[in-house]
Parts: structure tokens; sequence; C-alpha cells
């Protein structure tokens, strides 16, 4: 008998082990998916291995094997590289195996019963000579056809529906299915030439191709430095070289801008991926990678999945984005998996950041990552950067939301025709229902934190978990009809602009106003075409965007960030600033940028007013040296989730039990975290300078919660990127 050792579709710890199915009658390999009978449903599995065994040996089953049911692939998903790094992953991250393949794969290719079925289309072909008296067009659609040897049953019937029709009847044409493809459209190229190096280019450049194999670098560009003309550059010689690229950058907001560059510089054949494509359009994208179609592959996250066989550079835009952090299971960050894939192909690996994360910049300081500078602007010109006090501006009566400097500066770049871009730091500070008679603030009935109002919706929502709601008419604890909208949200602050400049042409960029697809790409192109005066959003406009005729970026709430009791509140209001005041003057006219805070004086704030990054990581190493935090120590999160508050207790005591034993690490926990989806959670911080020691520990805790079978949710996360 054949047997075939399948992990199912369901990605829960307890299910993380093969099934046992026989599979006479099928030729199966590692990688392959099949449907197979699990209780009384059917379900996807993926075949781990496949092997012949004895009938003496089936007879001592002590269960009846079941056969498969189908098998879906012909051919293996997954090359032999992707399924070992699902393994690693698996490992590294302690997360079920077949999570680990199903986030490697666009979701009509996930192993599991819900992904969709892949979109046919009908073509034509002729079928049989023809022997029959054909009229004129007839005969002109046969020898079409014959000279195209198939078209899109669509395109054939444009130009030729009624003789194409009677063809078909004739039985001379058949109408067939074949899977919808990708278009890769005629885009003319630039030319390299017409771009002139930088010197700080031409040396980046020059350090990166004299290394013929793996390495990593680090390469720190200040903003308008000339970073992507690099990518480009590079990205082209390792293409003549006949090798594949891919360029990952970590939002969807700066994929346009990225992928309209790398368009113009190699023309169509270029793939797309990320979030905002749907089910389809991923599967297209991913075969064009799969057949060879394309050599270099832009994206987000998940690209770095992509089904490369020739790799010859990988390229990490923004490393320092917290966007490459997968924050559902498997916890990867994307970084590890592109340094993972460039050593397996021997690929050059290039992480570029203005403001690169501490743990890159530490292991480039000690000559781990290979460290390239680019410290000049290609204009030569920093904008200058002016602190707003707020407590002063407010104290004199200006407007909390934009203070009198920042008001006349947008006024001066409206009268210049010139372009204005207000950023919101808006985290912890979005609009919230509160009553002025008892103080009393709408929770989410669901999460502990407070509900969101949105005035164009007129309602209220929860940007934790989803949940919506009508504005109640009373407080719900003491029934007054008392209520007022505390803090500040975009559409308020757009609100506001409009009515201090009534004939500003005013664009907003954010999550409500980006859901629909391409929105990100019209809101820009629109921005950059000039076909507004202000572009107002969030942390989604902070970065990438290189519009010439920005002069002045206004940031609001500059020092929102510091506000969080996070380890890295410094370190993300350093990146945030610095990245937004990069958008500014990137062109021939000067630029500004205003920061307004309530605290202007500290280091992270005052760093990215001088666009000092040095000065700022050598402060915040010394925090993070005296705090135990990393890259001084490496952490690691467990946190444990349940409906039952009791469950929650009863697995934290059984880890602590586990852990009070061990050596070489400090505990931190168990601490009580705010509900989320009606869910209590707490959780446990492991601190230590052994990596592969905390992991060791971990897995002793995961074995012992599955073996014991507690009821809550044991979710693990190395180097956890938010503590709140």
């Amino acid at each position: 008998m054949k047997l075939a050792y399948v992990f199912v579709e369901h990605p829960i710890h307890h299910l993380d082990h093969t099934f046992t199915y026989c599979a006479d009658g099928y030729t199966l390999t590692r990688g392959m998916r099949v449907q197979v009978p699990f209780g009384s449903k059917t379900i996807v599995g993926f075949v781990e291995k496949v092997e012949d065994i004895s009938d003496e040996e089936v007879r001592r089953f002590p269960y009846t094997l079941k056969p498969i049911i189908s098998q879906i692939d012909q051919f293996p998903l997954l090359n032999e590289e992707l399924y070992e790094l699902g393994n690693w992953m698996a490992q590294r991250y302690i997360a079920p195996k077949i999570s680990c393949f199903q986030c490697m794969l666009p979701s009509k290719l996930k192993p599991s019963s819900t992904h969709g079925s892949i979109r046919m289309e009908a073509w034509v072909r002729i079928c049989k000579q023809n022997d029959t008296k054909l009229t004129a067009k007839q005969q002109s659609a046969y020898e079409d056809l014959q000279k195209e040897k198939e078209m899109l049953r669509s395109v054939f019937y444009e130009k030729w529906k009624i003789p194409g029709k009677k063809l078909i009847a004739l039985g001379l044409v058949e109408v067939f299915e074949k899977e919808k493809k990708a278009i890769l459209e005629n885009i003319e190229k630039n030319k390299e030439e017409e771009f002139i190096l930088q010197e700080d280019q031409k040396k980046v450049i020059a350090q990166v191709e004299q290394e013929k194999h793996h390495r990593v670098f680090l390469l720190h560009g200040v903003t308008g430095s000339g970073k992507t003309e690099v990518f480009l550059r590079l990205a082209s010689k390792e293409i003549e070289k006949g090798k594949q690229v891919l360029l990952l950058v970590p939002e969807i907001s700066l994929t346009p801008q990225m992928v309209k560059r790398v368009k113009q510089r190699f023309g169509a054949h270029v793939a797309i991926y990320h979030s905002g494509l749907n089910a389809q359009e991923k599967y297209e994208q991913y075969q064009l990678v799969k057949e060879h179609k394309v050599q270099i592959v832009v994206g987000t996250r998940s690209a770095v999945f992509m089904p490369f066989d020739r790799l010859g550079l990988i390229v990490m835009d923004e490393e320092h984005d917290t966007s490459y952090k997968q924050d559902s299971t498997p916890r990867y960050h994307c970084r590890d998996i592109a340094i993972y894939r460039g050593k397996y192909h021997d690929a050059k690996v290039l992480l570029a950041s203005a403001t690169p994360s501490l743990e890159s910049y530490a292991r480039a300081h000690k000559g781990v990552y290979a460290l390239l500078q680019m410290p000049h602007r290609i204009n030569g010109n920093f904008p200058s950067v002016r602190i707003v006090e707020m407590r002063k501006s407010v104290a004199k009566g200006e407007s909390y939301l934009l203070s009198d400097a920042l008001l006349d500066a947008i006024y001066d770049r409206l009268q210049k025709k010139e372009q204005v871009i207000l950023l919101l730091n808006r985290r912890g500070y979005t609009p919230i229902l509160r009553c002025i008679s008892c103080g009393y603030v709408q929770m989410c009935p669901h999460c502990d934190v407070a509900m969101s109002y949105h005035k164009e919706e007129k309602v209220l929502k929860c940007h934790t978990c989803g949940y919506s709601m009508n504005v109640p008419t009373h407080c719900p604890n003491c029934h007054e009809a008392s209520w007022r909208y505390l803090g500040l949200g975009t559409q308020k602050l757009e609100e506001f602009v409009q009515i201090k400049f009534p004939d500003a042409r005013i664009l907003r960029m954010d999550a409500d106003t980006t859901t629909r697809k391409h929105a990100h790409e019209n809101l820009l192109k629109s921005f950059d075409e000039g076909h507004a005066d202000i572009l107002l959003g969030t942390q989604m406009i902070a970065k990438g965007l290189d519009i010439e005729k920005v002069t002045l970026v206004g940031i609001v709430n500059g020092d929102a960030l510091l506000n969080r009791s996070d380890y890295r509140s410094a370190e993300m209001t350093y990146d945030l600033l610095e990245q937004a005041s990069g958008r500014s003057g990137r062109g021939e006219y000067k630029g500004e940028v205003i920061i307004q805070a309530y605290d202007p004086n500290h280091y992270a704030i005052q760093c990215a007013a001088h666009h000092d990054y040095l000065s700022f990581f050598q402060q915040e190493m010394q925090y993070r040296h005296l705090t135990g935090y990393p890259p001084y120590r490496y952490l690691v999160s467990m946190v444990f989730s349940s409906k039952n508050n009791q469950d929650i207790q009863q697995s934290a005591e059984a880890a602590m039990r586990i852990l009070s034993k061990k050596e070489n690490c400090k505990i931190l926990g168990p601490a009580q975290l705010h509900k989320i989806r009606d869910e209590e959670r707490c959780r446990i911080l492991l601190k230590g300078k052994d990596e592969q020691l905390l992991i060791h520990y971990v897995k002793d805790v995961y074995d012992k919660h599955l073996q014991t079978k507690q009821k809550a949710r044991l979710d693990i996360d190395l180097s956890p990127y938010m503590l709140d």
C-alpha cells in the first residue's frame, strides 16, 4: 500500500502533525494538495511525504486507513527551497507548519477548503481541416485563426463574430478553457544614461558590485539622496546576468510610485504583489514569476515568498518599517526571510532606509552587515525645520489644531502655487465621545478601547475589532444628553483647513479614503499632477512620496507616539518625523517643515529637527542598554487569551512553573492586557542575551501547553514590535 503523510489545512497547534492516508492510485510528491476525509468533513491537506509499506505493516496500524478523496495538483506548489523555508519558519517562530505554508501562497493556492477557484477564460482554435465551401468572411476568419493558432474567444468575436460563430457550428473551430493570465502591458523604457549619478550613488553601486557572493548590506541614505536610482542600477546589472530581482516596500501607498519607476526602467516585464490586489490578480502575478515571464517583482511583505529560482538581488526599502513584521501566526519578520532566501540563492540583500532600525544599524556597526552611506541630498538642500511648542501657542489663544505659524506657512505656499503635506500623527488622538456631565467615555463593548467617531457616517467605530454602533442620544451612565467629541481626526482637520482656506483644493488620505481598489494610486497621482494644493493624511503619507512642488510639510501632534508605553516609542517618533520631513523640498524649490509638539525638547524630536540620525542612535542605544531592551537583549512574548479569565490564569501559572526553573533569562509578568474581541489577555515576557536559549525555553512552555490541553490560546512572538 502507498501511504501519504498529510498536514491538514487547520493551522491549530494540536493538529500540527501529519495524518496518514491511503494513496493507492495517485502519483503524489511533497508539496501537492489533496482532498482528504477529516472527521465528518472533506478538507484540503498538504502532502509531506509518500512511502510504500507492506500488507503486514498495514495490518499493524491501530486504526483503519482512509483513502485520499482526490488529488488537486499535478505538480508541487512549493519548490524544495520554499518547503525547507516553511520548516525553518515553523521551528524558529514556533508556529504550525501548515500556517507557514499557507502564508507563502496566494489565496487561490492555499491548502484550504475556502480557497477560490482559478478563473478560466474561453479560447478558440482550429480543430478540423476545412473541407467545405466557406464564404469570403468565413474563409478570412478561418485563415486568421490558423495564423494565430489560438485566440481569446472575446477577441475572435470582436473581429469575426458572425462568421466565427458559424465556424464553431460547422465544427471547424472549437472552444476550450485556459487559465486567465496577467496581461503584460507594453511600456516604453527610459534609458539609464538620462540619469546622471552622484558620487555617493556611484560609490555605493561600486561597493555592492565588488561583492560576488551573498552579503547583507545596510544602506543608510538620507531622504532625497537617490536611493531608488541605486536600486534600479543594481537591479539592471543582475537582470543582465539572467538573475531575478525582488524590490520590497513596506506599504501599498509606496507601491504605485516604485512600480512607475521600475516599469519606466524595465518596461512591462514586472510583477506587482501586494494586499490591494484581489485573489485572482495575486494568483496571476504569482504565475508570472513561476513561469519566468518576469525577472523583477515589486511588492509588500508577502512578496518575499514569490517562487524565485535564480534570485540575484533582494532590496528591502524602508527596512525600519513595522509593516514588515507579520502580526498574526506565523509572526515572521520579512527581513529574516529575505536574508534566509538571499543566503540560499547566494544573492545580495540590500536593506535601505533614511532611518535604519536600531537592530540593523547596530549589526552594521559591528560588521555583521556591510554599512553603506549616502549622507547628501541630490539637490544639496535639506528642508529647514521649525518646532512649534503647542503649550505656548494654545496659551496665546491660537488653535490647538494648527498654530498660527503653520497657518501662515500654508497661506504663503498657496499664494505661491506650491503644494503642502499635512501629516496628522494620529495614534491615540482620534475623536472620542465623552459625556461632559459625568466624564463617561463610550467604550467598545468587546475591547478595552474607546470608540472613535466617524462624522461622515455618523457612527462610532472600534479600530481594534471593527465593531460599529450608532451614537447614543443620552449618556448610559448619567442619562444626560451632554456628549462632546474630544480629540482630533483627519476628517476634523480637513474640515478646519477647508474653513481657513476655502479656495484650497484638499485631498485626504487615510484608512477611510483608501478602502477602494487603486485608491492610493489615484489619490497620489491626482496630487502629483497638481489637481490639489494640500494632501492631508496619516502615517501613510509620511514616506516614499517624491513630489517636486511640495515645499511645506506640517506635522500635527508630532510627539503623540511618545505617549505610548512601548519601548520603541522614541524610535518610532524619530522615524516618522524624519521620514515626513523628507517629503519637503525634493525639487528645485526650498523646503520647510513645521513640527507641532507639546514636548519639543525630547531628543527624538530635536534629532529629527536637525536630521541627526547618529546622535539619536547613540542616545537611544544608551536607553536600551539601561533598560535591557533590543538590540542589547532579545525579547520573546507569550500572550494567553480566552473569554474565561480562569483559563488564562491556569495557563499562565503553568507557564511560570516551567520558566521559574530556567536560568540566564529575565521573566516579566504575567501582566494583564486590555481586552480584545471579548477575550481577556495576559502576557509573559522573556528577556535574555541568547536568542536560541529563549526559543528553547518558550518551546518547553508551548509543548507542555499542548500536552496538558490548556483551554487558553497561546500566541508566541519572537522580537515583538508592540508591547502596548
